[in-house]
């Protein structure tokens, strides 16, 4: 007979990272044309998962429960628009026509759906967030992160007292706690700053999805090393989703193509994909394991041997890139200039820091 305090951790099943064509909306004529490419994307979108996810399940014999899709898939990047007017044309309303469409996607394929986009807040005019968000497969928007280090978008670090004001640090560094387990998002090269996958850990995260559109390699890329070490250092899985190339740009179609990756809790990569349109960066999620090991003493378990107070004073009396940039700004509406400006300043702090 089994004991009722027996915990009942989820099922083992299937994650993928569909590397997909991203496609730039920068010479669409107006929002309304825009925002017509961006729906057709993600109609586009169920027939993909669908025949990937049928196909995992017949090779491997599990439920595919969870799709990542990669970076600013349906928009590319803002280029050189200005921000005030790349936010008109690409941005995300929070609650509009662009998340109800990938809600059916994700309620119709009864999956988790997690994906990256632009943003606007209606707290914060003619500004743009980078935002990873997951969807639940009852069609419900469950978690939304905006990217915290850009160096060249506005962030809520820009703004932080008044964005933590509004949205408290839960809204910062959110964990959705399902029934696949705990899901958080890491957007692009955010995963190689150590910090960002450290405090959604400690928050609970236990699956990261990693939207990213970057450079393929045969060769060892910061990224790649990165994954494994966030994975590693957080036991935790890491579903990484790459674009097959980004279209409708000057830039050559395949300069941010291939090797998305499913990297499992002990950073060793279980799958990697070629290049081009493909969801073949799948694996085993299993929680019970995983869980498991969290609980178990042992060299290994490197997410309990953290002792976050010893750093605590240095974090707090050493800042590199101060906060709430943009709120001396005019409107609060950066340039283009004013982001290298920041990164100069930085640079400098740092220089003056190594002469003390």
């Amino acid at each position: 007979m089994m004991e009722n305090n027996i915990p009942q951790y989820p099922a083992p099943y299937a994650a993928m990272a569909m590397q997909l064509t991203a496609m730039s909306v920068e010479k669409c004529a107006d929002k309304k044309a825009a925002q017509q490419q961006i729906l057709a994307m993600i109609d586009a979108l169920q027939p993909k998962i669908a025949s990937s996810a049928m196909f995992i399940t017949q090779y491997c014999g599990l439920p595919v429960k969870l799709a990542v899709l990669p970076e600013y898939l349906f928009t590319s990047y803002p280029g050189k628009i200005s921000i005030p007017d790349f936010a008109a044309k690409a941005g995300f309303d929070m609650q509009g026509a662009e998340y109800d469409a990938l809600g059916k996607v994700a309620q119709n394929l009864g999956i988790y759906l997690s994906g990256n986009a632009y943003e606007i807040d209606p707290n914060f005019p003619d500004l743009y967030f980078q935002a990873s968000f997951i969807i639940s497969p009852s069609g419900d928007l469950i978690h939304r992160y905006r990217r915290l280090i850009s160096i060249f978008a506005p962030t809520p670090h820009d703004v932080w007292d008044k964005y933590v004001d509004i949205y408290g640090m839960d809204g910062v560094f959110p964990v959705a706690k399902t029934g696949i387990g705990n899901l958080a998002t890491i957007a692009s090269e955010e995963i190689l700053y150590p910090e960002i996958a450290r405090a959604l850990a400690m928050r609970g995260a236990e699956i990261f999805c990693h939207s990213s559109s970057e450079i393929g390699s045969p060769l060892t890329t910061p990224k790649a090393i990165a994954r494994r070490a966030r994975a590693f250092e957080n036991m935790s899985y890491i579903i990484s989703a790459n674009t097959a190339g980004v279209d409708k740009t000057a830039m050559p179609l395949a300069s941010a193509d291939g090797n998305s990756q499913f990297v499992d809790y002990k950073g060793k990569v279980q799958a990697e994909s070629n290049n081009g349109e493909t969801f073949t960066a799948f694996g085993e999620v299993d929680i019970t394991a995983l869980r498991a090991a969290r609980a178990r003493p042992a060299m290994t378990n490197a997410l309990s041997r953290q002792a976050n107070g010893l750093f605590a004073d240095i974090y707090r009396d050493i800042e590199i890139r101060p906060s709430n940039g943009l709120m001396h700004v005019k409107d609060n509406i950066p340039d283009r200039e004013y982001f290298m400006t920041k990164q100069e300043q930085a640079i400098q702090n740092l220089l003056k820091i190594m002469k003390e």
